[in-house]
């Protein structure tokens, strides 16, 4: 049997929707059946939790008087950008405090940027804007200081380039020395693995093939309404994928927007990463709507059935040599240790299982209670798409 989006809306709209969270639904369609279930259930949530370093934020001040074109901003002291229009700037995620006082005394500690100010901002704390201007006519303006909060902006709209990822890596370092990436800190000698994402409830994960998620498909974006608004940066979805087709390497990505002022401050939260920097953690939830047999059969993905690669970050990640030394299911991953060149080594994760989890539950009660329609996509991902890699000349240092 097959469904339409309007159909499922209707029922959405009278209370009368079945909804289940990605976790729920494996162990109904155990219990069910594939055709009984597919009959019974309208829409699965799926989610994630986790550093999302392409993020940001484009924010409107309004104007001050006189006007005021302005040509360098920092908010808190980090810098926003402003080659956009008078009073309109964008800031960055991985943006970092001017001379973040950390730095001074702890070589390689980042305590303050971008994703701070983002997670402030949401918070509704009073923050500092200081702006330059050259000066023109109409905007004679030179120079601005000033408290605001998220309320005294005409907008603040989040605008993230690459945002869910399909599958990733899997984090560890057989060099003799400590390193640190944006994968956090690998100890040497294989002493310990690292990996970002939510598994079975991750979206992407759960309609490997972009069958429902695409662009226009509005999102639970920390709690405000959002929308897939183009594939992500870096999409890459002409790799390997197992039987079920889920990746097994990182793989497709999504471009995501939403109303900061409608967001919450729970899952959306600054992230601080010694020796690499600072990032944004945020909340993404995305309901996929049970059309047909097909697509509830894809939503019943386990963790025992999605492998990803262990890559050596202390020499393959650098060089794209895109050597694995071991491949493992994120069941194994999330067991706390892998067993990797004779000996167990313990795993730890980036992103947050039960913060995806919980943001499944809140999407499934705002649908069950109507707040929450499904919108079909306008056009698919690409699903065949290779990514470029930069041919540099000349020099590389």
């Amino acid at each position: 049997m097959s469904k339409t989006y309007a159909e499922i809306n209707e029922k959405i709209a009278s209370g009368k929707a079945v909804v289940l969270t990605a976790e729920e639904v494996i162990d109904y369609v155990d219990k069910k059946g594939v055709e009984q279930a597919a009959a019974e259930i309208d829409v699965v949530t799926t989610a994630t939790f986790g550093p999302m370093c392409s993020s940001g934020c484009f924010l409107n001040f309004g104007h001050s008087t006189p006007k005021m074109r302005i040509s360098e901003a920092w908010i808190e002291d980090v810098r926003a950008y402003c080659g956009i229009a008078a009073v309109d700037v964008y800031l960055g995620a991985t943006e970092l405090r001017h001379n973040d006082p950390a730095n001074m005394y702890y070589p390689g500690e980042f305590r303050y940027g971008g994703g701070h100010v983002i997670e402030d901002l949401v918070a509704g704390k009073k923050l500092q804007l200081f702006g330059l201007s050259y000066g023109t006519d109409d905007y004679p303006r030179r120079e601005i200081r000033t408290m605001f909060d998220i309320n005294d902006l005409n907008q603040a709209i989040m605008s993230n380039p690459r945002n869910c990822y399909q599958n990733y890596n899997v984090a560890t370092n057989t060099s003799d020395k400590t390193i640190y990436t944006y994968l956090g800190i690998l100890k040497p000698r294989i002493r310990n693995l690292t990996y970002s994402s939510a598994g079975q409830l991750s979206p992407l994960l759960n309609d490997p093939l972009y069958q429902t998620i695409g662009i226009g498909t509005s999102i639970w974006l920390a709690g405000a309404r959002g929308i897939v608004y183009a594939e992500g940066t870096q999409h890459c979805s002409k790799v390997e994928r197992g039987d079920n087709d889920v990746p097994v390497e990182g793989a497709g990505t999504l471009a995501l927007s939403g109303d900061m002022k409608k967001m919450q401050s729970e899952f959306v939260r600054g992230v601080s990463l010694k020796g690499y920097g600072v990032s944004l953690a945020l909340g993404v939830g995305i309901p996929i709507p049970i059309l047909n047999e097909e697509i509830l059969m894809r939503t019943t993905v386990r963790d025992r059935d999605i492998s990803a690669c262990i890559i050596d970050y202390a020499h393959d990640y650098p060089q794209k040599t895109g050597k694995v030394l071991q491949k493992c299911t994120y069941e194994q991953l999330r067991s706390g240790t892998i067993e990797i060149q004779g000996k167990e080594v313990k795993v730890s994760s980036m992103s947050s299982y039960n913060k995806a989890l919980k943001i499944c539950e809140l999407l499934k009660a705002e649908i069950q209670d109507g707040k929450f329609l499904l919108s079909e996509a306008s056009q698919r991902l690409p699903l065949n798409q290779s990514m470029q890699a930069l041919n540099i000349q000349g020099p590389t240092k």
